[in-house]
């Protein structure tokens, strides 16, 4: 079920293999944790709050990381935030997080966890039932098969705490001064931060603590702003267990301009083909800027490192065929080798003309939507998703934007009729890299 090649690297520690390709950002102790996972098979965890109904490109960062570690024989565990996700993460924002009613969160729940199936093998017979205390150890019917991935939601743990049995056990080791000068909080604080995110950090760090104890798990992974959470965890478990936990955080997935990567005009770039089609995703990353194919290549493929030096060296022209290499790649790991195939094919159609369209995003519409005096043009580039609104569809159009056909197109108020569909289709084309077939 891996995907990761055997070729991968010539490192047999799992810590070179991340460093060599770019992951590493801080650790609590690096040559403690390389030495570590040179020797030991160890329990590891990472979570995930399920905020939507999907993951996202962000998340596949962090499941890359979990498919390596797993390559090198060590154990993840796949932390589900259910009750997390009630109180809502401030890490990075400005503003609170919206709050979700405890069923969506449920139904969340359950479809991240069908998704990290798609990536890991997990150990199906496990299970764990935590205790009813802040201190209680919690028990498991067998333990976890090393080297394969299990999951727990720290709603289970969460939900039947004793809110002042939790602050007293819990909270006295927590220094609110210590807790405002973390890095999670800065921002929030500048524009207010409620008691309730105020709630968060004690309980991730709960969260660490309590596997560590059950689970003998030794390592946190996550994102730069999952920093200060996890050195709280990392020091809680110290004064409750007089246990040694470590903790690794990894760049976010950025652009050489620093701008968060996997960001679209319709949202985040979901791994779930309904909501981002396997078109959409490759053209994605077949833009990718030239500057930023390096760390692409090294973060989202498993290419051996020479391959990706070589792909990133190329200039010119020829960086496309290391583009059309990314994009192939990691669609073919989120959707499968056939519909990166076809997402390719359909791109190439688009870009040199003719060939085949099929899998080029398309709206069809009933043919008498046309007829007549039609429609405006605006409003179609509104339907098929390609603006916002009426109004940055005539700027689009006024700014020489749009194509029709490969014919730009300089009026705003065009309207489209039927006389303009040859063979029943119209081809858009929104700047230099958006297609989208119209067809009735």
């Amino acid at each position: 079920m891996n995907f990761i090649p055997d070729s991968i690297s010539t490192h047999d520690n799992v810590f070179d293999v991340l460093k060599e390709r770019g992951f590493i950002e801080q650790t609590t102790h690096d040559e403690e944790i390389r030495e570590l996972l040179g020797k030991e098979k160890i329990r590891f965890y990472i979570g995930f709050d399920p905020t939507a109904d999907c993951l996202h490109v962000g998340h596949f960062m962090q499941i890359i990381i979990m498919m390596y570690m797993q390559k090198y024989g060590h154990t993840p565990i796949v932390l589900i935030g259910g009750g997390t996700t009630m109180v809502g993460d401030p890490s990075g924002r400005t503003d609170m997080r919206q709050m979700m009613t405890p069923q969506v969160i449920r139904e969340n729940c359950i479809l991240f966890e069908g998704l990290f199936r798609r990536f890991l093998e997990f150990d199906e017979a496990f299970m764990y039932t935590p205790s009813g205390t802040t201190l209680g150890k919690g028990s498991v019917n067998k333990e976890p098969e090393t080297g394969k991935a299990v999951c727990v939601n720290n709603i289970s743990w969460l939900q039947s705490l004793n809110y002042i049995e939790f602050i007293r056990d819990i909270g006295k080791h927590f220094s609110v001064n210590a807790m405002l000068r973390a890095e999670c909080f800065k921002q929030r604080l500048e524009k207010g931060l409620s008691f309730l995110e105020f709630n968060y950090m004690l309980m991730q760090s709960y969260d660490f603590m309590v596997l560590a104890r059950d689970l003998d798990c030794k390592m946190q992974f996550g994102g730069n702003d999952q920093w200060s959470n996890i050195l709280f965890g990392a020091d809680l478990t110290r004064r409750e267990l007089d246990k040694q936990v470590y903790g690794m955080t990894f760049a976010l997935l950025t652009t050489s301009e620093g701008k968060k990567m996997g960001k679209t005009q319709q949202g985040a770039l979901w791994l779930n083909p309904d909501k981002t089609s396997p078109y959409d995703f490759y053209q994605y990353w077949r833009n990718t800027e030239d500057a930023d194919v390096n760390k692409c290549l090294r973060m989202l493929t498993f290419l051996p490192m020479e391959e990706v030096n070589r792909l990133s060296s190329l200039e010119g022209e020829q960086i496309n065929t290391a583009k059309e290499i990314l994009a192939y790649e990691v669609t073919s790991l989120i959707h499968g080798s056939e519909e990166a195939q076809k997402a390719q094919e359909a791109a190439r159609a688009a870009f040199g003309g003719g060939g085949d369209m099929e899998n080029v995003p398309t709206t069809v519409f009933d043919r008498s939507r046309f007829e007549g005096e039609g429609m405006g043009l605006a409003a179609l580039l509104k339907e098929c998703g390609l603006v916002s609104s009426n109004g940055e569809g005539f700027r689009t159009i006024e700014q020489g934007g749009l194509t029709i056909d490969g014919e730009k197109v300089a009026d705003p108020k065009r309207m489209i009729t039927t006389e303009a569909f040859r063979d029943g289709a119209i081809l858009l084309k929104k700047g230099k890299k958006t297609f989208h077939r119209v067809r009735i």
